[in-house]
């Protein structure tokens, strides 16, 4: 731990690194590990549990007074009243995890009176710890990180995360991915939420949307995209989102352009839009290509990729993220927000 961190970030390191050692003593040996269902394709496993313990034991020592708020035992410790909330996900990545696929983390935020102000995602497979303080940057082992600089949407790699539980608007999804995928150069699901927001914060991608998503997901992940110089907000590009259960996040221009992609799909969008979004779902027959992009007005061949799209695609993508653009720039300035 480094005494230039913000003490508060220190006592989130350190129950975070302690979480990891005990999830990768686990991962030796995870034919051992007792796993129950939460429901259909939720997992939780006593490495979960383990974990989350261990976090919040670390946390009430030092800071008694704050309050908790958990993936697995949500409110139950800590102070039910205080300002201070830390918000816990013990093991982002569970079903991974019991398959052995290394792609998983711990997320711990800090919640001053509404507004995230420590953040960190510890990958315990990599022994990479990505970290913020609000205002001070975002950093993984201690380097310095931005998001990327790509400005053209059809250059940029998006991460997302598939629907999975019951009653999850499947079509509607395989739609957004649809239209999004046409216009990038690749989509990636890598499995764990607060991960993949990271790895826009360091660059590695350049956005990321999914919808069904839990505080304790997005919490650290969102302080640290933004203190990265990225904007993070719901699919209509709005900046109040960690209860809204849909989260985009990107560099400023890609965000924009993803704002004019997935905005229509947001249940914060307007009817018309939706009404849109709806058509785009209904018309579309189970196994058929996705041959339309629906805010161009133009049909896009299916089998076109990022490396063949025309340039007047790119152009009109532009073109319908500059409103967009303008409204985060109003947005940024308004008093009171995180943008």
């Amino acid at each position: 731990m480094s005494s230039n961190l913000h003490p508060m970030l220190n006592v989130a390191i350190k129950a975070a690194r302690a979480a990891g050692a005990i999830i990768n003593r686990a991962a030796l040996d995870i034919e051992s590990v007792r796993i129950s269902q939460k429901q259909v394709n939720d997992f939780v496993t006593e490495v979960d549990q383990a974990s989350e313990q261990s976090i919040i034991e670390t946390l009430l020592t030092a800071y008694p007074g704050h309050g908790i708020l958990a993936e697995e035992s949500g409110n139950a410790h800590g102070a039910k009243d205080s300002e201070f909330v830390w918000i816990i996900d013990p093991l982002d990545g569970t079903t991974n995890f019991i398959h052995g696929f290394p792609v998983y983390c711990v997320s711990i935020a800090l919640s001053v009176r509404g507004k995230i102000e420590q953040a960190v995602v510890y990958d315990p497979t990599r022994n990479d710890l990505f970290t913020a303080t609000k205002g001070r940057g975002a950093y993984v082992n201690e380097r310095r990180i931005r998001v990327s600089k790509r400005t053209r949407l059809q250059e940029c790699l998006i991460a997302t995360g598939f629907p999975f539980r019951p009653g999850d608007n499947l079509q509607q999804y395989l739609q957004v991915m649809g239209d999004v995928m046409q216009r990038t150069a690749g989509i990636r699901r890598p499995g764990a939420a607060a991960l993949d927001l990271a790895y826009v914060a360091a660059g590695f991608s350049d956005g990321f949307f999914e919808t069904g998503l839990s505080p304790w997901d997005v919490a650290a992940g969102s302080l640290l995209v933004q203190e990265a110089g990225g904007l993070v907000g719901n699919f209509s590009g709005e900046s109040d989102f960690l209860e809204q259960r849909e989260c985009l996040a990107a560099n400023p221009r890609i965000y924009a352009q993803l704002v004019s992609v997935v905005g229509k799909y947001s249940k914060f969008a307007s009817v018309a839009a939706k009404q849109d979004a709806a058509r785009g779902v209904a018309s579309r027959k189970p196994g058929t290509p996705y041959d339309v992009a629906p805010e161009l007005g133009d049909a896009v061949p299916a089998a076109a990729d990022a490396d063949t799209a025309p340039a007047a695609e790119a152009a009109a993508d532009e073109a319908a993220a500059a409103p967009v653009s303008r409204r985060l720039t109003r947005i940024r300035k308004a008093p009171g927000t995180d943008l």
